[in-house]
């Protein structure tokens, strides 16, 4: 939704007041969550060594069966949120590109923007229940094979048609890709560390935040947006093949399910 009312009320107001807009709205947001939200919390008991420890990656993976499964999975948020990000600076202009400069340009680009968001709440549920009875593994490697595919042509369209569908469908790949890496660091974790290691992804997929923005916007002033979404496409493929080759489990289980 955030795209389609941000482009909405630059159209309808400017830019500049869109920004006012949504903070007054974080404002209220906050004020419900403060005032109506209750947490019914009840601290987990844990020895002194490991409340020290827990704070550092190195000691919290100690906690963990196969903390090298943990490390590639972090790293995996990173990189699909990296990719992710890396579209975000180029897509309004790329839009603007494709229609010519010429209609409601901000409108038709949060439209774009949100395609993804609009694919990814009708497949998510349908792949996490899929996942749940084939194996996340499967999901999650046909995810990324399927991300990759909907990625390269993205660079070539000519049709801002085009592009919105291959959007709506990059949309299912992270219903597919981002349930599926949190689903595997839940069963993975002990209940001592849960929300450590997700405390632990929030900060990878941050990463991937700051290095896909920088990535999209260099690679796009030097070459221009179509090398943007190939090297999308490539950085996926370099964490496709980690998995597989690191963790030979989750490519046995794609064999089997």
């Amino acid at each position: 939704m955030g795209p389609i009312i941000g482009g909405t009320l630059a159209e309808l107001f400017s830019i500049r007041d869109t920004f006012f807009i949504t903070a007054t709205l974080l404002v209220i947001a906050g004020i419900l969550s403060a005032t109506l939200v209750t947490e019914y919390f009840v601290p987990v008991k844990r020895d002194k060594a490991a409340t020290s420890q827990g704070h550092m990656l190195g000691g919290l993976l100690s906690q963990f069966k196969n903390p090298r499964l943990i490390i590639v999975l972090l790293f995996s948020t990173m990189f699909v949120q990296l990719g992710n990000t890396s579209i975000a600076p180029i897509i309004s202009l790329y839009v603007k590109q494709l229609m010519h400069n010429a209609g409601p340009v901000a409108f038709v680009a949060g439209i774009i923007a949100a395609l993804p968001g609009i694919s990814n709440i009708m497949a998510a549920p349908r792949l996490g229940a899929y996942g749940d009875s084939n194996g996340s593994s499967k999901v999650l490697m046909v995810g990324y094979l399927f991300a990759m595919i909907m990625y390269i042509p993205q660079g070539f369209v000519t049709s801002i048609w085009v592009l919105g569908f291959l959007r709506f469908m990059i949309g299912i790949s992270d219903g597919a890709l981002f349930p599926t890496i949190q689903t595997l660091l839940t069963k993975n974790s002990p209940v001592t560390a849960t929300s450590a290691i997700f405390s632990w992804n929030q900060s990878f997929q941050a990463l991937g935040n700051m290095f896909g923005s920088l990535l999209g916007g260099s690679l796009a002033g030097l070459f221009g947006y179509n090398v943007v979404f190939i090297s999308t496409a490539a950085l996926l493929m370099v964490n496709f093949l980690m998995l597989w080759i690191t963790q030979p489990a989750l490519r046995i289980k794609l064999h089997r399910a």
